[in-house]
């Protein structure tokens, strides 16, 4: 490895060393593919990060794509219907390696204030990987373009070898995830236990305290 001096030394001399992981994390970090996709109201604040004042461009996301197989990266921005869920693992499942995904708001995160809802999906992560979360109902722009900056940074410190590289960069094949079915009460797998597992919820009310002893 260079030292980091020695490489601004040779910069101002006019000769740029650099390594091949981090030429090829510097391709991917700044040329990401957003499908071209909106579910909700967090949708209108992701078209507004595209326009001349915040212009997402800068930062090397100026293609919205409308196939996912010519996009890289998944921004979830709304509140997910249990009808619209199978579509969304649908798509992600089409879109090419690597891939990545924001979920934007709070709909996209947990359900957000439709939670208690029959018919919203508490989180897109039951289902597919997500690489950032904004909080947030609704984000503004600068806080997608806060956690596009979070997901550059997070793939400029990808390795592409030893054991923390990507998944996509690894000798198992990539397998599909499962996209959910209707049932007669809900959606089948009601979570993607490889991405998501809930939580076991305690009730204190009936829990045994630690040192207690039964009578």
């Amino acid at each position: 490895m260079m030292d980091e001096a020695l490489k601004q030394e040779l910069r101002k001399q006019g000769i740029v060393a650099t390594t091949l992981q981090e030429l090829y994390n510097w391709g991917r970090r700044n040329s990401l593919w957003p499908l071209n996709f909106g579910l909700a109201c967090c949708a209108i604040e992701m078209i507004a990060t595209t326009m001349a004042r915040y212009d997402l461009a800068r930062f090397g996301a100026e293609v919205f794509r409308p196939s996912p197989r010519q996009a890289d990266l998944m921004i979830v921005a709304g509140t997910i219907t249990k009808k619209m869920a199978p579509q969304v693992v649908r798509l992600y499942n089409q879109m090419p390696e690597p891939k990545y995904v924001i979920a934007m708001g709070a709909c996209a995160i947990s359900g957000g204030p439709f939670k208690q809802g029959y018919n919203v999906l508490k989180g897109i992560d039951r289902y597919i990987p997500v690489d950032i979360y904004i909080p947030g109902c609704p984000p503004r722009p600068e806080a997608l373009i806060d956690g596009f900056m979070a997901l550059q940074r997070k793939i400029e410190g990808q390795t592409i070898t030893g054991e923390g590289r990507p998944d996509f960069m690894k000798d198992e094949p990539s397998c599909d995830f499962v996209v959910p079915e209707f049932a007669a009460h809900d959606l089948l797998p009601t979570s993607n236990q490889g991405v998501w597992e809930a939580p076991q919820l305690v009730n204190i009310t009936t829990a045994e305290k630690p040192g207690t002893v039964k009578a």
